[in-house]
């Protein structure tokens, strides 16, 4: 497949492609005798798993060690269990980071819906901010 083909096969564009393979996430494709990028299929299994390991929030450097690992001809099982612990982590920090951000900002907002504007400063733009 050419790369334009690819890219609507995949979802993606042409560019993503190009920059996947310089991030070394694609392997060279073969070319035609004209020049043109010529993917085989599996190309498209190795893009469904970029997507997914995107979705479950891993950086596409760390998308690019588990496919190094599989290219090895290993399994990246426990590598990836590693990952998504650490994802884990970093999710449940934000969860609490947010639960504080809301309570802040519900305090915030109980203060200002009970305000009299006749009470206000005028040199404060919001004493609530």
């Amino acid at each position: 497949m050419r790369i334009g083909e690819v890219a609507q096969a995949s979802g993606t564009t042409t560019k993503t492609l190009r920059y996947y393979e310089e991030f070394g996430l694609l392997p060279d494709p073969d070319r035609t005798p004209a020049g043109y990028r010529d993917y085989g299929p599996d190309v498209l299994d190795r893009l469904n798993f970029i997507r997914r390991g995107q979705v479950a929030g891993l950086t596409l450097t760390q998308i690019s060690q588990v496919l190094d690992i599989r290219d090895r001809g290993q399994a990246p099982c426990q590598h990836v269990t590693d990952l998504l612990d650490t994802r884990l982590e970093v999710i449940d920090q934000q969860i609490a980071q947010l639960q504080q951000l809301r309570t802040t900002v519900a305090a915030l907002r109980d203060d200002a819906a009970s305000a009299d504007p006749a009470t206000c400063s005028p040199g404060d733009v919001c004493r609530y901010l």
